[in-house]
């Protein structure tokens, strides 16, 4: 297992995510336990000592099976980290109740990782509202040892994430991105990532396959890269981009089988960043299959300047892209239900103003009227 080092510590380089556990029936629900601990204990016994689970996590009985699971070792021997569940606003005064609910479903006396679970658009204005106390509290239990390091998750634009470093940056010792090859452009994860360097703050990586889409890519794709690195796997090709990306310490995976669990480690027993020419040709790939597929908008907003309705179209043809490429998710529907109601696409009075002045000739219309019946907005 490859370490890196953070503050005084040795992380392992994989860390395991705990959102992905194996259920039972595939009700996410219902943990398979006996599984779950034979992979933890795998996890454990190869070299990984970074555990990451949260509140919501399988219906909130991840950090419960964490705890059962990780009891039986030195508590010393591991790092553990959850997360404060801001994505749901109505948590927002409740953070000293959740925080001791979660130090007993989780059998500890400590966090050594803490983080503001999933700041963005929705919930940007109540993290950072003095009312709740949030930053305070959780500072305070810094000082009295039940969090060693305090940090956050972010799924918002960059515009977001800088606004929470300008406010918070200077208590927040990592941020924990959505960082792969895929949204290197597609998600402005470059720019996110430049963003966390200039600030000198440690990037944890969550979705580094993409939730298994980059475990499994196109024919052609597969065959470029293979004559790259004839003897790489396709998912460590993911790894060993994030492997170059400076700034990354800590990469989760959310692995949900043993196999899955031994390929990952079988790759991270060596350090192989890509190339700075084979880094280039794995995003200029990526960057041409997320073009072909997706909506060719290319945000010049004609269209805006001619909706009666004035709807962002342009950053609704973005979510729709990323819904529709990526095979749904969360992540479009909470970027517009972050939006006003009157902004969403439900909104869209197919009167084709915008269409007769996009260049791109896109039937924003029916893309916006097929985009709201996929996410009811």
């Amino acid at each position: 297992m490859i370490y890196r080092d953070f503050q005084n510590l040795k992380l392992s380089g994989l860390g395991l995510g705990m959102m992905r556990l194996p259920t039972v029936d595939g009700d996410d629900a219902a943990i398979d336990e006996a599984a779950a601990a034979e992979m933890i204990d795998l996890a454990y016994q190869s070299g990984i000592n970074y555990f990451d689970t949260a509140w919501g996590y399988h219906a909130g009985h991840s950090e419960e099976v964490a705890g059962r699971c990780l009891s039986k070792y030195p508590r010393e021997s591991f790092y553990l980290a959850t997360k404060f569940p801001g994505y749901d606003n109505s948590n927002m005064p409740k953070v000293a109740a959740i925080f001791e609910e979660q130090l007993r479903k989780c059998r500890t006396a400590y966090f050594d990782f803490y983080l503001f679970h999933n700041v963005y658009e929705g919930n940007i204005d109540d993290y950072l509202n003095p009312e709740f106390g949030i930053l305070d509290y959780l500072l305070e239990q810094k000082k009295n040892g039940r969090i060693r390091y305090l940090g956050f998750s972010c799924h918002g634009s960059i515009e977001v994430l800088r606004r929470f470093l300008n406010a918070y940056g200077a208590h927040m010792e990592f941020c924990q991105l959505q960082l792969n090859y895929m949204d290197w452009h597609f998600q402005g994860c470059d720019k996110k990532a430049e963003l966390l360097q200039e600030r000198n703050i440690p990037i944890w990586v969550m979705e580094p396959l993409r939730g298994g889409k980059l475990a499994r890519v196109s024919d052609r794709t597969a065959a470029q890269l293979k004559t790259m690195r004839p003897g790489e796997t396709i998912p460590g090709w993911a790894f060993r981009f994030l492997q170059a990306i400076p700034g990354v310490t800590m990469v989760l995976s959310g692995m949900s089988s043993m196999e899955q669990l031994r390929e990952n480690l079988k790759t991270w027993e060596t350090d192989a960043p890509l190339t700075a020419c084979e880094l280039s040709a794995l995003v200029d790939l990526q960057d041409q299959e997320t073009k072909a597929g997706g909506v060719p908008c290319t945000a010049c907003h004609y269209c805006t300047s001619h909706c009666p309705q004035s709807l962002p179209i342009p950053d609704l043809l973005a979510h729709y892209n990323e819904h529709k490429l990526t095979g749904g998710g969360f992540l479009a529907p909470m970027a517009v239900g972050s939006m006003p109601a009157d902004k969403r696409p439900a909104n869209c009075m197919a009167c084709r103003s915008c269409e007769q002045v996009c260049p791109q000739q896109i039937e924003i219309s029916e893309i916006l009227h097929e985009f709201s019946d996929m996410i009811g907005m």
